[in-house]
């Protein structure tokens, strides 16, 4: 029997394909207040890496926070900055269109989304460093078909396996840091850690994560695992107040005397094998009732969404081992390590992290 909705959407869509379809619609009253809103994000993803380069010319310049107190021409700025005026001005009209400056009488000044953007703490040094990112999706279409060589590869070896070069771990370990506030905030917001004693932080990195978790329950006992290079970045302050255990989690077992372990920002850098077999020995590191928590961007699994299905996706695809997983895949990671009493609870913002709880 024919499928009559399968024949009538594809009938649909290629209406919808048509130049000459498009047209009459974008004129007939009903559908063109339609066409105007979907054109209009059509082009938004068309001119997305403009939008994205004009972002990060705005970072590098300290646009944003010249234009806070006091609004300004672009003639006036383009000398503090070395500009030519007529390309400030042009950067400048840019961040107006993109809600991040607004333009007044007496010049040009940061917006509430502006100034939002620069108070997320690490938001701009990741902005800065997507020039490793851009490159390596210049050529889409080879990227996909893995005839390219990225060169996040490179710029994340650590996560191959090994000790890290201690240039190499402070840089990681420094990116990391900066954007682990905002993380932090959204994970202990969707996890109850007051009936934990002992919190183990795996590829913790210097400790920014327990360092907030710390401050926000100041009974807890702390462990940091991760390679000896990343440990020896740890500020003086934390590691008065903290155990420091170097491992290398690909390859050793975990210290155990823990009633819960946390995994923040670790799974997404690597392939299912290496996250199975990490799962396993957090498994056995835990006693039974430990809980483990599980915070990284996550995709949206039967519901994708930008960040998780795009950005983060396209990043680990880009390192060349790890991938953006679904709450529903990790999941089943735990799953198949032992874990059981599986939660997923609801993000607050997806954007920032999402977060999977289990017990042992």
């Amino acid at each position: 029997m024919p499928d009559t909705r399968a024949d009538w959407r594809a009938w649909l869509l290629r209406r919808v394909a048509d130049p000459a379809f498009q047209s009459w619609a974008a004129r007939f009253p009903i559908t063109r207040l339609f066409v105007r809103r979907d054109g209009a994000r059509i082009f938004d993803l068309v001119s997305g890496f403009a939008q994205s380069q004009a972002l990060r010319a705005l970072v590098e310049l300290g646009v944003l926070e010249r234009l806070t107190d006091t609004p300004r021409t672009a003639a006036d700025l383009a000398r503090d900055l070395s500009l030519p005026p007529d390309r400030m001005d042009l950067l400048l009209r840019a961040g107006v269109a993109m809600g991040l400056l607004s333009l007044r009488r007496d010049g040009f000044r940061t917006t509430i989304r502006g100034a939002a953007l620069t108070g997320v703490p690490g938001l701009a040094e990741i902005i800065r460093h997507h020039d490793v990112l851009y490159r390596d999706l210049s050529d889409p279409v080879a990227f996909l078909k893995g005839d390219t060589a990225p060169e996040l590869a490179r710029f994340w070896p650590y996560v191959f396996g090994g000790n890290a070069p201690p240039d190499e771990a402070a840089r990681y370990s420094r990116l990391m840091a900066e954007s682990q506030s905002i993380v932090a905030e959204d994970t202990l917001a969707a996890v109850d850690l007051s009936d934990v004693s002992h919190l183990m932080d795996v590829g913790g990195g210097t400790g920014a994560f327990l360092s907030h978790a710390l401050a926000a329950h100041p009974h807890l006992r702390a462990t940091l695992v991760d390679l000896p290079a990343v440990l020896d970045a740890v500020s003086p302050d934390l590691a008065a107040r903290i155990a420091r255990t170097p491992r290398n989690f690909r390859e050793d077992s975990l210290p155990t005397g823990a009633d819960a372990l946390s995994l923040v920002r670790v799974l997404y850098d690597h392939a299912d094998d290496t996250v199975g077999a990490l799962l396993k020995r957090c498994h056995a590191a835990l006693p039974d009732g430990g809980r483990i928590v599980v915070s990284e961007p996550m995709t949206g699994g039967a519901s994708p969404h930008r960040p998780g299905d795009v950005y983060f996706a396209f990043y680990c695809a880009a390192m060349g081992t790890g991938r953006a997983r679904s709450a529903g895949r990790i999941a089943e990671l735990l799953s198949d390590a032992g874990f059981h009493d599986i939660r997923i609870p609801r993000p607050r913002r997806a954007f920032v992290t999402s977060v999977v709880t289990a017990r042992r």
